[in-house]
Order: structure tokens, then sequence, then C-alpha cells
């Protein structure tokens, strides 16, 4: 999507707020009706039943009147293809919207194209029951039939238009390069480029820890602590623009300078799952240690590169050019013999191979065996180089 960050007047933030709480009940409302259905009663409502029903309850409630009734609506038509997705097998099951974590709604029809350029870097978008609301251009203005409000977190609020940009053309180079994705490296690169993914400085993570213990001092629902929580979700925001940040720059780079890019086929989700309890078997109703406080430690390395953000953005971008790759030993395979063994990799930086002696970098070594294509799985079914000159072979004797 093309977002741009919006600034509304105090008064405007608050008839945007009331809009999000009109669109988040309306959603919860369908919900309700959606989660009652069993099997010993009719089909819940779809969304022109649920259509009508709010026709009727706006003209009920002056509340709900006072607000649009096209985000209602949408709201609405989100969640039938929440429940449409949910069904087909590709979504989650939707989930109850809460205040303060779910705060949006979207605009569609002739409502979305009303939008004035006010100067070279401003703009304005006529909000129902809001007004004239400003945001900033960055970037061109696409033509949308449709757009979405948010805000996040920190009190940020986004425009963002439903349009999806084309994919960057390959080069026509022809050249392939592999991508290792890691912590303490966020991607090496085939071509020996080390990539890192900026976080928090020293100075901001020394006020993240500050902050966080005045945090637990706090009494909870006062005023201070809610401050101290506005703070601590200024640092992760930041910490959050910088990782996107990234990933869109490199993201793009590697789509216009090579025709393949190929990555490790890594199950993210359930790399950084939390370890699971071991019961000990002396003492029952006890467990025993299971280094869940370091698994922590490297769930948030992994979730602070942005290992899934960067796949996903290259098979945006590059679409059709992303192979992935078995990531089976290919951080210990020497990329010039082929040698496959737990010594070849010394330390986490340092690869040499106890074969033939090569020595390089280790996650560009991994990255060289991505970039070939090379997995080495636990049964050795790599397969044998056999001369071409060779005569081809019956399988089964005569």
């Amino acid at each position: 999507m093309s977002r741009f960050r919006m600034y509304p007047t105090p008064a405007q933030q608050s008839a945007l707020l009331q809009q999000c709480g009109h669109a988040r009940y309306v959603w919860n409302l369908a919900l309700e009706q959606w989660s009652m259905w069993t099997r010993d009663k009719r089909p819940t409502p779809r969304y022109v039943e649920q259509a009508r029903q709010l026709t009727e309850a706006r003209a009920a409630f002056d509340w709900l009147r006072a607000g649009s009734q096209t985000v209602q609506q949408q709201a609405l038509r989100d969640f039938d293809e929440a429940v449409r997705y949910f069904l087909a097998g590709s979504h989650r099951r939707p989930t109850w919207r809460k205040a303060g974590l779910h705060e949006g709604f979207r605009i569609v029809g002739a409502q979305a194209s009303r939008i004035v350029k006010l100067s070279r870097k401003w703009a304005a978008v006529n909000v129902s029951k809001v007004g004239w609301v400003r945001f900033r251009l960055s970037r061109a203005v696409p033509e949308a039939k449709s757009y979405r409000i948010t805000r996040d977190g920190v009190g940020r609020w986004h425009l963002a238009f439903a349009v999806i940009p084309p994919p960057i053309p390959a080069p026509g180079t022809g050249e392939v390069v592999g991508v290792d994705r890691g912590v303490t490296v966020s991607a090496a690169l085939s071509t020996g480029e080390l990539l890192s993914c900026p976080g928090l400085s020293v100075t901001e993570q020394v006020r993240l820890k500050h902050l966080q213990r005045r945090l637990s001092r706090c009494r909870r629902g006062s005023s201070r602590r809610r401050r101290v929580k506005a703070a601590i979700a200024k640092l992760y925001a930041r910490a959050g623009d910088r990782r996107k940040d990234w990933v869109e720059k490199t993201s793009t780079d590697l789509a216009r300078r090579f025709d393949v890019i190929r990555v490790e086929d890594l199950r993210i989700a359930q790399m950084t799952k939390r370890p699971r309890p071991k019961p000990d078997p002396e003492r029952p109703g006890r467990h025993l240690p299971n280094r869940r406080r370091a698994k922590a430690g490297l769930n948030r390395g992994i979730l602070a590169n942005g290992w899934g953000d960067l796949v996903t953005r290259l098979e945006h971008k590059a679409a059709g050019r992303v192979e992935k790759v078995n990531p089976a030993y290919t951080s210990q395979t020497c990329n010039v013999c082929g040698h496959c063994t737990p010594d070849n990799r010394k330390s986490q930086a340092v690869f040499r191979c106890a074969a033939c002696g090569h020595q390089a970098n280790a996650d560009v070594n991994a990255a060289v065996n991505i970039a070939a294509g090379r997995a080495v799985s636990a049964r050795r079914e790599t397969p044998v180089q056999v001369s071409l000159k060779r005569e081809p072979q019956l399988t089964t004797s005569t």
C-alpha cells in the first residue's frame, strides 16, 4: 500500500477516534453473531442481513447515527471477507477488536477521491463526519477506490491507499544472489556483503531499560504508568520504523541488481515459538529448567532482524524471481569442495574447511551455498558428481 502520515487537529483526532469506535463496535457485534452459531441453529446472518440490521440500529440509536454509515458498512464487509478467508483456510479465525489496539476504519466509493493538494509537500483528504484532514505528501498520491485510516500505538495517524505497486523489472544480467539471514549479521550476500538491520542505539537501550524499571514500580491505572508506557511504546515504534525502512531499501536494492534471489526456506513462526515445559519426573507438578530465557533472547533477535519481512517484500518486488532453498547444512558445507561436517564451522563468523582448508566468513560461505542451490540432507542425498563423458548405465542388470 501507499501510506502517508496524517496530521489531524485535536478536534479531528476525537472525531477520528469516534469513527474507529463505531467500526470496532460493529465488527464485534458481527463477530458475536457469528460465534453464537451451533449445528442445531439456523445459519448466522451474512453481510446483506447485517446491513439491514445496521440500518435499523442507526434509526434507533442517535450515537450510532452520528457516525458515518460508510465506515460502519465497511466494517461489516471486512468481517464478511475475514470469515470467507477463514473458511477457505488461508487466514486465521477473526478475533475481537480492542480499543487502543485496533484503531482504524476504511472508506470506499466516491469519498475516496476527495483529495486536494495544498502545496508541494502537503495535501488534505475529506473524511466523512470529520472534515478536511492534512497529510504529508511523501510520494505521489495514487488513484485508488478506497483507503484506510489507522492509528498506531504511539498515536500517529496514517492514510493508506489500497493500490498494489507493480513489481520491479529484472535487470536482465542473469546474476544470481544467495541471502543468508542471521542474528549477528541480518543478511549476508553471496557477493560478500554483510548487511545489518539498525535497531535502538546504546543510549536508547539504556533509556528503555530505565523506563521498564520505572514501569515495574508504577501503580496500575495511574497516570504515571500511562506516561511511562507511552514512552516505551515510542522507543519500540522507532525501532520498528528503522527495521521497516531497512527492509524496504534492502529488498528494493536486491530486486534491482539481481535476476534470481535465493533464500533459505525457514519456518520462522515455528522457530520463534517458546520452548515446551519439561516436567520433573521426580517431583510431580514441578518442571525442570528448559532455557526459556535464552530462547526468548534468540526469538527477539530473529524478529528484530526482520527475517520474514525481508522475504515477503522480496516476493512482492521481485515476483517470480525469488527461490527458496532447503536450509539443511548450508552453514556446514564448504562451497569449494562440498565437504560437510560440523567441524567446518569454527565459530559464528569463521568457516574453515577441514578437508581443503578453505577459509571464509561463515555467513558468506552459507550465502554462496544458497546461491548455488546446495543443500545436504541428513541422509546425504546430494547428487553424486558424475562425468559427462560416462555412458548411461542400466538401473538393473540384464
